[in-house]
């Protein structure tokens, strides 16, 4: 019989430093509006995450290259490098699809990032494997016997509400580097899912690319996992995570720190499913805003085609299109 356990970890004053600091810029993130970003920024976000994490793989293709391919346009590249591309961002379209808990969601995730890449995509390895970093073995992961109750266990952690999500996300990341469960495309896979679990309390986590602060740091990401591997628990690699998102949090807060402009308040407010409303529940949902920007906001909203008005003055209401 397999018991579940609750993977190791201490919870340092580091630890507790990160969450408090993170969960600060999360609440001026909600207060910006950021939290849905414009389509735009959403783009920019998707290109560098997709880009970062499959460089950290040793893929080739630069960034215009991978923008080129989200616009549906042809790149000249090797092959695999091509198809990796071409996977990620189908699986990064459909996020919001899997569901963080499953195992049977994870095992599809698998299979469309390794489609046509592996014979295995999406199936639990059935042979022995070891990390080697030039001519040094790193790790030598748990028997391919064992792969299936390590990951039944590991997302029955997953279920545990009392974990906190940030501290959650982290663990499973480490564990699953560590458990290794597939031949290839394990080190996206962590990722990807991380980001997932991140996302279903703190949306704005499927577009912070925070995946570039990993490939800009990856001597230290390879290191904090080597650490934990030696020790035996995950402690170093939450604390390295918890940086990179915190770092990533204050990158999203530095490249919007102005005024928002009348483009990113109406796309948000038309983020929020409105359908018809005056100037006044426009009002209310930016308190800080005077009754002429507002008027000037709405105008523009009307040139730009996104709403029409019915009635003038003070009787205006305005119906979404």
């Amino acid at each position: 019989m397999i018991v579940s356990m609750k993977p190791p970890y201490d919870i340092t004053p580091k630890i507790l430093k990160l969450i408090s600091s993170i969960s600060e810029k999360m609440g001026e993130v909600n207060a910006n509006y950021l939290s849905k970003p414009s389509p735009q920024l959403r783009k920019q976000h998707r290109i560098k995450t997709i880009h970062a994490s499959l460089q950290i793989e040793g893929n080739t293709l630069t960034e215009e290259q991978v923008t080129a391919l989200i616009e549906n346009k042809k790149v000249i590249g090797p092959k695999k490098d091509v198809l990796e591309v071409i996977n990620a961002i189908k699986v990064y379209e459909q996020l919001n699809e899997f569901k963080f808990t499953s195992e049977k969601s994870f095992l599809k995730a698998h299979h469309q990032l390794m489609h046509g890449l592996i014979d295995s995509a999406g199936k639990y390895r059935t042979k022995g494997v070891g990390i080697v970093k030039g001519t040094k073995v790193e790790h030598i992961a748990p028997p391919y016997s064992n792969v299936p109750h390590l990951m039944k266990n590991l997302f029955e952690y997953l279920k545990d509400t009392n974990e906190l999500t940030l501290i959650k996300s982290c663990v499973f990341h480490y564990e699953m580097e560590f458990i290794h469960p597939f031949i290839d495309g394990n080190g996206r896979m962590g990722r990807l899912w991380q980001t997932l679990i991140l996302m279903t309390e703190y949306p704005v986590f499927e577009f912070l690319p925070f995946e570039t602060l990993i490939s800009k740091s990856q001597v230290e990401y390879y290191q904090s996992l080597a650490l934990c591997d030696k020790l035996g628990k995950s402690t170093y690699f939450i604390e390295y995570l918890l940086g990179v998102i915190d770092k990533s949090l204050e990158s999203l807060l530095h490249y919007k720190n102005r005024v928002l402009k009348d483009i990113d308040r109406l796309e948000y407010f038309l983020s929020l499913g409105v359908k018809e409303f005056t100037r006044k529940d426009y009002m209310n949902t930016f308190k800080d805003l005077s009754t002429a920007t507002a008027s000037r906001d709405l105008k523009k909203g009307i040139e730009l085609n996104l709403f029409v008005s019915i009635g003038n003055l003070n009787k205006t209401k305005y119906t979404v299109k």
